[in-house]
């Protein structure tokens, strides 16, 4: 059943065409994601497709009565509400239901109307909605009810707007990164919600974990083209490289019949014939197939970096608070050379406090901060840049330095930085404030590289990225030489880059994990299984009642399944990690992805039963 149909539409800003005469459409249960370079008109697109902004051609349709929510960037919500307020006060048929209903019971004569109220909040479920509501706030982190939005960081906002658009329940939801200013947790429960809620998306994110896990259909925007592919990322991954080979073809063959054609034109045939005319007709469209380029690309940075002395990073007892709430209790902790770090923790926990106080931008209030002489900070935070009135793109970079140095004596000027980060001659000279927030995020980024830092500090670097930039700025990450430390709840990204974790508890805790972030997620499972298994045979001990099926306590046999069960999952979820990282070998060709994907989804779906059944069998045992 077709949702919404796209039809031709077409965007620009002067003489700056984003797309023009787009078309495609959402069918019920499609769970799609729209993926294109930063500045292509993504964000343009969703805003169109909701009703928020217009085309300059063609036109949207809606199916009659389809209800439609759409998650902003930047949410508008009202600053004098509080949060449960701004729950109450959005256009939810549940809350229509719930008012109709209460007014019915106040009004118990009229049977009919009380019966019609009482079948609409069956229908709806609507008797758990505020078991609803704030079960997704608290999921989220927005337990504190009576807050006022004008108090709430612009991520708490957007997370506001999140439950906002679930409670919904919408027939279509539209969404526009959901998973910025999410941390891991967060981003894993959302993945389990969308797997359980029969919910047509589409949405614009990139989170490639996330895409693999939730999407079911890709769409790519190239070159104002439109590609369809009929699965998640890593098929799509697939499938675009078969196309590229294809289009090489294509275009090898097209520069032959070019030059073919060319010969041909220059004999100067006299005689015109029909079948001659028509030939030179086709003449000019093979000439432009030949000539076709693709304006892509790739960033290959080998920055010659100052070297790092004996002494990089020390931090001897540092302790941090704000008021009663402690963030460092006597952290230590010495840098070595060519450390990759990640920082993961829930929002709140002190992750960006701790990146601040390493590069002295915050005072501690107990233990001390040693930096080396050899050591020179890139620090790329959330705050990004500000950006004066009238600045072009180049001038920018340019504050920071004209060249950087490259490895055997080469330089590279802030132009061709720029053209490696993905923007032309002609963008560079484009007023900043005409950019998209991800080419503004690309172009910060420019700045802290050109200043050729030998200890490079990332705060949330994926954040509005495009999927093209991410895998620059991996494969520049990759050859890095230097210290790096990154913030980040991109998990591919973290899987990608980093050896080691540094783990935010909160209340001042923080472990160093050995591993990169799919192996902390393996350890945490069997923690929480182990922990699981302990309680049984604790239970077993005490109570002697394993035999007894009676009062809500399992079987023999069954408690053979479900301590069986434990022990399957545990070892899926290892196989489910050890394929996730053969996706990025990048020597895979399409055929062995494709396989990798079916194998993938396969134990997904395996996990998924088995973790049902272990629920069943642990709902006995607690009931």
């Amino acid at each position: 059943m077709n949702l919404l149909t796209v039809e031709n539409i077409s965007k620009s800003y002067g003489e700056l065409v984003l797309f023009s005469d787009i078309s495609f459409g959402i069918n019920k249960d499609q769970k799609i994601a729209l993926i294109a370079k930063n500045g292509s008109g993504k964000t343009s697109i969703l805003n169109i497709m909701s009703g928020k902004d217009t085309s300059e051609t063609g036109q949207v349709t809606t199916r009659k009565g389809i209800k439609i929510s759409f998650l902003e960037q930047e949410p508008d919500l009202d600053p004098n509400l509080s949060v449960e307020e701004t729950i109450f006060t959005t256009d939810n048929e549940i809350l229509k239901v719930i008012s109709a209903y209460e007014k019915a019971v106040d009004h118990s004569e009229d049977t009919d109307q009380y019966q019609k109220a009482f079948e609409a909040m069956e229908r709806l479920n609507a008797w758990d909605f505020e078991t609803q509501y704030k079960q997704i706030l608290f999921q989220l982190q927005l337990s504190q009810l009576d807050a006022k939005v004008s108090t709430l960081s612009g991520g708490q906002k957007k997370r506001l707007a999140l439950a906002n658009a679930l409670l919904n329940k919408p027939d279509l939801l539209i969404l526009d990164e959901p998973t910025n200013h999410l941390d891991l947790e967060m981003i894993e429960w959302l993945e389990a919600y969308f797997a359980k809620e029969s919910i047509t998306l589409f949405m614009v994110t990139h989170d490639r974990y996330f895409l693999d896990r939730v999407c079911n259909e890709i769409v790519e925007l190239d070159n104002n083209q439109l590609y369809t592919y009929k699965g998640n990322y890593s098929y799509y991954l697939s499938e675009k490289d078969a196309r590229m080979e294809r289009e090489a073809v294509e275009q090898q063959k097209s520069k032959m019949l070019y030059k073919k054609e060319l010969d041909w034109m220059r004999r100067q045939p006299k005689a015109r014939t029909t079948k001659s005319k028509s030939r030179i007709d086709d003449f000019a469209e093979i000439k432009q197939r030949a000539h076709q380029r693709r304006q892509e690309h790739e960033v290959q940075l080998e920055l010659n970096m100052e070297r790092l002395g004996s002494k990089i990073l020390e931090l001897h007892n540092i302790s941090k608070s704000y008021g009663d709430k402690t963030i460092l209790d006597k952290f230590d902790y010495n840098f070595t050379k060519g450390e990759r770090v990640g920082i993961i923790g829930k929002n709140g926990t002190g992750k960006s406090t701790f990146l601040n106080i390493l590069t002295q931008q915050e005072d501690v209030e107990g233990g001390k901060v040693i930096v080396g002489d050899t050591v020179k900070f890139g620090y790329y935070t959330q705050k990004g840049i500000p950006v004066k009135e009238g600045q072009k793109v180049i001038d920018v970079i340019r504050e920071f330095g004209d060249y950087i140095p490259l490895k055997k004596g080469r330089q590279i000027s802030a132009q061709q930085l720029l053209e490696r980060f993905l923007f032309d001659r002609k963008k560079q000279y484009d007023f900043v404030e005409k950019l998209s927030g991800g080419e503004r995020k690309r172009l910060y980024l420019c700045t802290v590289l050109i200043q050729n830092p030998n200890f490079l500090i990332l705060d949330e670097p994926t954040n509005d990225l495009d999927i093209v930039t991410l895998n620059v700025l991996e494969s520049f990450l990759l050859d890095f030489p230097g210290c790096l430390i990154v913030v980040s709840h991109d998990r591919y990204f973290m899987d990608k880059i980093v050896d080691h974790l540094f783990v935010f508890r909160g209340e001042g805790v923080v472990e160093d994990f050995p591993g990169n972030y799919s192996d902390y997620r393996i350890y945490e499972s069997s923690k929480v299984i182990e922990e699981r298994e302990n309680k049984t045979t604790s239970t077993e001990k005490t109570e002697n009642n394993w035999r007894d099926t009676s009062g809500g306590k399992l079987s023999y046999s069954e408690q053979k399944e479900y301590k069986q069960l434990e022990k399957e999952i545990q070892k899926l979820e290892e196989k489910k990690v050890t394929l996730q990282n053969k996706f990025t070998d990048p020597e895979l060709d399409g055929g062995e992805i494709a396989n990798l994907s079916i194998e993938l989804k396969e134990i997904t779906d395996a996990i998924e039963g088995k973790t049902e059944r272990w629920f069943e069998l642990s709902s006995i045992i607690e009931g």
